[in-house]
């Protein structure tokens, strides 16, 4: 497991805003596979998935002093068992987390002291440009209405980061995070797999809140999201058996 990612996102290898002079006649072309996706383990999602994302991926929170949710995909550096060598989903049922969604658009500010958000894109995603076919991004200067769709994607997107945001320092200052472990010892293996890494809820300490402490966990709405994260724990079985049977597995005893 990793940090909160740094620089540029993850999936991102540039940034440019949206302009309706500089990409007037801009196309975006719907895709049914994700290449960017192939080999990524731990996608960050917000607090408003959880109920969601729990049910398909153990949820965890990166290691380090800034804390981030994470959706494992997989269990190692390099596996994704949700999708295929195309970046195609191999279960369309799954649950996408909205990180990916939102891939290859993002709001940003163009300078570090600007006050508002710009919508951007990363120019070296190649179903967007000047395409033949596919949505306008502009007509006669204006957004189009699938570019207003991005454009509240995003904005509902940065304030579902900004509620998760407010999450983790309250989950922070309740001291309830401790370092996780996870061992699992497949049949007829000698040695176990374990996988550390990452953060998780101290169960223990969250069963022994009393009074006020527990009420206003209760009230703010963090205790079922913190409960959507544990129940999603027991998944880390069900991920590493999809690693075995794609033959994704590393050597017993690696961390992730």
């Amino acid at each position: 497991m990793a940090s909160a990612p740094q620089q540029l996102p993850l999936f991102y290898n540039g940034l440019e805003p949206l302009s309706s002079q500089a990409h007037a006649d801009f196309r975006a072309k719907p895709q049914d596979k994700a290449p960017f996706l192939v080999g990524q383990h731990a996608i960050p999602v917000t607090v408003d998935e959880f109920a969601l994302a729990q049910r398909f991926m153990p949820i965890v929170f990166s290691s380090g002093d800034e804390p981030i949710p994470l959706a494992l995909m997989g269990l190692n550096e390099g596996v994704n068992v949700f999708v295929d060598n195309d970046g195609a989903l191999i279960d369309n049922t799954l649950y996408v987390p909205a990180y990916i969604r939102r891939y290859p658009y993002m709001l940003a500010r163009l300078t570090p002291d600007a006050q508002e958000l710009s919508l951007c894109f990363d120019p070296t995603y190649p179903a967007i440009g000047k395409l033949d076919e596919g949505e306008a991004l502009f007509a006669d200067g204006q957004p189009t209405e699938f570019t207003k769709n991005v454009l509240q994607f995003n904005e509902m997107f940065e304030q579902a980061g900004a509620r998760t945001q407010g999450f983790m320092n309250e989950l922070k200052e309740s001291g309830l995070l401790m370092e996780g472990e996870v061992t699992i010892q497949p049949q007829g293996s000698d040695k176990p797999f374990v996988y550390r890494g990452f953060q998780m809820v101290d169960e223990a300490k969250l069963a022994d809140l009393r009074g006020d402490t527990l009420r206003k966990m209760s009230q703010s709405g963090m205790l079922p999201l913190l409960y959507a994260h544990l129940f999603s724990l027991a998944l880390m079985r069900e991920i590493f058996e999809r690693q075995m049977a794609q033959g994704k597995m590393p050597v017993p005893e690696l961390s992730f």
